[in-house]
């Protein structure tokens, strides 16, 4: 496939209209009716865009988990987007802690997570007959450690972006073509990656985990946002370009104050900023 990011302005409408019909023919080759496992994010969004593009929207149906790990700014974007194309949305209700395996975080928990979460859309695919279920991995994804990729091959879910070759970026695009209104929404990782493994998780750590991420986001105005929890620190992470939002003391007392009032004995700044899985990163150690 060619990137998207290496043609010239004038060859790239023609070159989204190309991807884009890639995709509708994907879909129109596959078994209908087609359940798309929708967390309310860009790369999930495209897919049930041009999943409803390709095929009459009642044969496709969204299936949005509501979890203690996932933000509910998440179930937000999905009913949204949902209603804005007129297909079946379907929420589930998960509760992942309730599996000792998953709880203990160990560097497979991404498995587990996803397992659980297939056994959630096989449920729903048996009482719709439906034999395809697909997602929003994409391209990028596989050059990164993301074990539950591995659950989604054993259970026979399809991911057309990684099929087609279709990057994180180049979805953007596409989203953006389409009209898509989170578009340029950043990537919305379930809480529990902000965990360190072999730290249980609990429902209280992730209740401090989305209260602190929401008051950095109020009070600097950042979209891309992860407060790692390393028990009564807070690691903040946000984007490199967003570093200098911090530089005042003010605002420094002031996310430190809102930070310890939430439960946090300590708060610090990662000097890197935001990079997807930092806390891989002692996997390679």
């Amino acid at each position: 496939m060619i990137s998207l990011q290496r043609i010239g302005v004038s060859s790239l409408a023609q070159s989204l209209n190309e991807v884009i019909k890639r995709l509708t023919d994907w879909f129109r080759g596959v078994e209908k009716p087609i359940i798309v496992s929708f967390s309310g994010g860009t790369d999930s969004s495209a897919v049930l865009a041009i999943a409803c593009k390709a095929v009459e929207p009642y044969n496709v149906v969204a299936v949005t988990a509501l979890s203690p790990i996932r933000l509910e700014e998440d179930l937000n974007w999905a009913k949204r987007i949902t209603s804005t194309f007129g297909v079946k949305h379907i929420i589930v209700e998960t509760n992942e802690l309730s599996d000792p395996n998953f709880e203990v975080n160990l560097p497979n928990r991404c498995y587990i997570c996803k397992k659980y979460l297939i056994s959630k859309l096989l449920e729903v695919a048996r009482k719709l007959n439906a034999k395809t279920i697909v997602d929003g991995t994409n391209a990028s994804d596989l050059s990164s450690y993301r074990p539950g990729i591995q659950a989604l091959k054993e259970a026979g879910v399809r991911s057309p972006l990684a099929e087609l070759g279709i990057s994180k970026d180049e979805v953007k695009l596409i989203a953006k073509a389409i009209g898509l209104p989170n578009w340029d929404r950043p990537s919305a990782t379930c809480l529990a990656t902000r965990i360190p493994y072999g730290e249980s998780i609990t429902l209280e750590k992730l209740k401090r985990i989305a209260e602190a991420e929401e008051v950095v986001k109020r009070l600097l105005g950042v979209k891309t946002i992860r407060v790692r929890d390393h028990g009564y620190i807070a690691r903040i992470e946000v984007d490199p370009r967003d570093r200098n939002k911090f530089f005042s003391e003010e605002i420094m007392d002031l996310v430190a104050m809102e930070l310890k009032r939430i439960g946090y004995k300590y708060v610090t700044l990662d000097l890197l900023g935001y990079r997807s899985g930092s806390l891989d990163e002692l996997l390679k150690t």
